[in-house]
């Protein structure tokens, strides 16, 4: 069968697709996707019985003329995607980068939606799989889609461009991200890069971060683009802790965002938005209504005057490196609680030694470092303490006093650091 015709017939479906037959909605066409330790084609005449219009397996014999069967199910579903992003007339902006992209995607997304309807990436469905299902999510009305694009190894992003077709790319930075899977930081930057490249290869728009030094190199390549970055900055009177305040173009700009790093995200937004010939003011009502969620630099509230800067959805060495110095510029009393960096394979032990160096240089009451990796580093100062584990951090943190405290939490996702804010 054609993809052509299975996109006639994801038509009849109403444009709705599934690979999870536990949130399958009636009348929709499910995929049946097979991974390590689960195979979609074993639940086909489930996903009907249960409502499902259509399925689509690549693995065994089934009498139903429901059940369409294809040499692999992961493949129809982007190939599908990309036809429909196709035929559509939106807009596609390719988000990419080591840090920042979700906060960068959000912020873009809630500027643009102050004039367009706006589609994007929903939650970190910014694979090969998560990719697919958000275009086939996009309608006639959408005029700009917003896609995230993560990478854990070369050629991630090549294949992600090949699916979406982005005609425009953003690359928030390069930093020291998934290491295990791309080697080192040039592994980073020739991976990332593979969004620039596409957009030159396909004569697309780029937004160019000209304070990072790789992005200005790939950059220079490239004619069709617009540069961002502090040096041409237009933000005056900039304030970045605890939270950012700047003037732009007369508005008065206040974020709940903090940070330099931020601020990188929100320069990244403003060269979107002009790009799109958005007012000033629309760009600080859209700047001014996000606010992050999901353990992502979030401010939280704790007992006896403390305040959390929770920054727990993940973590590498950059954006380690940047929350730290982000954090050391805050006045009064600042305590820090890091988990293990995890994906950094031969570079695991220098990378967390370095953080724990840098923790010793700042000006830091307290600094707890949790985790195996961070367990075998070694210690420069007398105010940082190791441990294996949260449960041994947690015993020592019962005897300590917290009041009128700052602090910071942040560690990789599997570390699951966001279970210890109830200490303060």
């Amino acid at each position: 069968m054609q993809i052509s015709d299975i996109y006639q017939i994801y038509l009849q479906c109403g444009l709705n697709v599934s690979t999870d037959t536990r949130k399958l909605g009636n009348g929709e066409m499910f995929f049946a996707l097979k991974g390590d330790n689960f195979n979609g084609n074993l639940f086909a005449e489930q996903a009907l019985e249960k409502g499902a219009a259509y399925a689509v397996v690549d693995e065994g014999e089934f009498d139903n003329t429901k059940i369409i069967k294809v040499d692999d199910v992961l493949k129809c579903l982007q190939e599908l995607a990309r036809f429909h992003r196709q035929t559509l007339k939106t807009r596609v902006l390719g988000i990419g980068g080591s840090n920042g992209k979700t906060s960068t995607k959000e912020l873009v997304v809630s500027v643009l939606s102050t004039e367009y309807n706006v589609h994007y990436t929903h939650g970190n469905l910014n694979n090969h799989i998560g990719l697919p299902l958000t275009l086939l999510q996009l309608r006639d009305e959408h005029q700009i889609a917003v896609i995230e694009m993560g990478a854990n190894k070369a050629g991630d992003i090549q294949e992600l461009c090949d699916i979406a077709e982005p005609e425009l790319a953003l690359i928030t930075n390069i930093g020291k991200e998934h290491l295990l899977g791309f080697g080192d930081i040039q592994g980073v930057a020739k991976a990332e890069g593979e969004l620039f490249d596409y957009i030159l290869a396909n004569d697309g728009f780029a937004f160019v971060n000209a304070d990072d030094v790789f992005l200005k190199e790939m950059g220079s390549k490239l004619s069709n683009k617009v540069e961002y970055g502090m040096l041409n900055s237009q933000l005056l009177n900039l304030d970045i802790v605890p939270d950012i305040r700047f003037q732009y173009k007369e508005q008065n700009i206040h974020s709940p965002l903090m940070g330099l790093h931020n601020v990188q995200n929100i320069l990244a937004c403003i060269a979107v938005a002009e790009f799109f010939h958005l007012s000033p003011e629309q760009i600080k009502q859209g700047i001014e209504r996000y606010a992050p969620q999901n353990n992502r630099s979030q401010w939280v509230q704790g007992k006896n005057n403390n305040k959390i800067l929770l920054d727990a959805y993940n973590a590498n060495p950059s954006s380690v490196e940047m929350a730290l110095k982000t954090f050391n510029v805050m006045q009064g009393d600042k305590m820090v609680m890091l988990g293990d960096m995890f994906e950094l394979g031969a570079h695991e032990a220098q990378e967390h030694q370095a953080i724990s160096d840098l923790c010793s240089e700042m000006n830091f009451n307290l600094v707890i470092l949790i985790g195996e990796a961070f367990f075998k580093t070694e210690t420069k100062s007398s105010n940082i303490h190791l441990f294996q584990t949260k449960a041994q951090a947690r015993q020592f943190m019962s005897d300590q006093v917290k009041e009128n405290l700052s602090v910071l939490i942040k560690g990789s996702r599997g570390m699951k650091m966001e279970e210890l804010i109830d200490l303060f």
